[in-house]
């Protein structure tokens, strides 16, 4: 049987059918000991983690998304509306990958640090991009974003910036403020 062949269609709902098929074999396991270990295992840290809901909307903390393709792993995992906090960096990054993800998903593009690089592939797509000085500034701005629809993702789709530790522990303290 191929993916092609599942009744299942979509990226995200054919990994989740995957995944329940797996979750069905673990769960008919003889070997006591292997059961016990997939029990004890843990989500990564900074890894589409939820971390609240602030006036009905739903704040993700994706700080381990050090590349394009995690963030895009990720965008794709989500249902729908974004606004998206990322990381600017001076250095060239290519983002052609999540033009077409940003197209669909992408309200919103707040920036900690330069922005030129963001607006550059960005703006063709997605109309409102704003550069922030910090954390608490982007939260903001997606707390008073002017729609229902929407969840707020941070991802920083680069590794030139902080730990992933750090970025991440600054996201859900500064949520958690709101």
């Amino acid at each position: 049987m191929t993916i092609e062949t599942l009744a299942t269609k979509g990226f995200n709902r054919t990994y989740t059918t995957l995944a329940g098929i797996d979750t069905a074999r673990l769960r008919s396991m003889r070997n006591v000991a292997l059961r016990e270990c997939f029990k004890r295992m843990e989500d990564t840290p900074y890894r589409m983690q939820f971390v609240a809901t602030v006036r009905g909307r739903e704040y993700y903390n994706d700080a381990a998304s050090r590349n394009v393709s995690s963030t895009w792993y990720t965008m794709e995992n989500m249902d729908g509306g974004l606004v998206w906090i990322t990381c600017g960096t001076a250095e060239e990054v290519d983002y052609s990958r999540l033009l077409p993800i940003a197209l669909r998903k992408v309200r919103m593009i707040l920036v900690l640090g330069d922005a030129t690089n963001i607006k550059r592939h960005f703006a063709p797509v997605v109309s409102q991009i704003a550069e922030c000085p910090s954390m608490a500034d982007a939260l903001k701005k997606a707390y008073f974003y002017d729609s229902n629809d929407i969840k707020v993702l941070f991802s920083p789709a680069t590794s030139s910036v902080a730990t992933s530790e750090s970025l991440g522990e600054l996201f859900r303290f500064e949520v958690n403020e709101l």
